[in-house]
């Protein structure tokens, strides 16, 4: 199958809390018009509570509806707690932390990616849909294989002398 934009067909977009009197745009495409909403993707947070706010309901979004998130957070803390119970050195324990980071942030964009596509192609199958969901994912993968490796780097020497050394005593 050859994708091209013409290949894409697009609805009308529904608005969720979309204000009475709003402006809204229309773009001719070849399909269909498309509606949107540009009023409030435009406003900018009040003030930097508000923005932390957000930021802190994207979190717990992902922690409440994303298995995969819980895992990581769950492993990280492991990850970051056997770091301190073998006492590794401060740049070694920030490694830790940062891969964990970037772990979590990619799936937190994984989560975006795949509801921005689910919110365009709706219930309906498309080979670049796919392809996005599939690539998104595909960067998570990567950041934990990374973060694994980069962990047991760290932390698997002085775990086994730890272990070496209980078990000799």
């Amino acid at each position: 199958m050859e994708l091209n934009e013409s290949s894409i067909s697009y609805d009308e977009v529904p608005f969720i809390h979309q204000p009475k009197n709003s402006v809204t745009t229309k773009l001719n495409t070849p399909k269909k018009t498309v509606k949107l909403n540009r009023e409030l993707s435009w406003q900018v947070a009040n003030s930097l509570f508000t923005s932390f706010k957000y930021a802190w309901a994207g979190l717990s979004y992902a922690f409440q509806t994303q298995r995969n998130f819980r895992i990581h957070t769950f492993i990280g803390i492991i990850a970051i707690g056997l770091s301190i119970l073998l006492e590794l050195q401060p740049i070694e324990i920030v490694v830790i932390v940062l891969t964990i980071g970037l772990v979590m942030a990619m799936e937190l964009l994984n989560t975006a990616i795949e509801s921005v596509v689910d919110l365009t192609v709706k219930q309906h199958y498309h080979e670049l849909a796919k392809i996005a969901k599939d690539c998104a994912a595909g960067a998570v993968l990567v950041s934990a294989i990374v973060a694994l490796l980069v962990a047991s780097y760290l932390i698997l020497p002085p775990l086994l002398d730890l272990v070496i050394s209980a078990l000799g005593s």
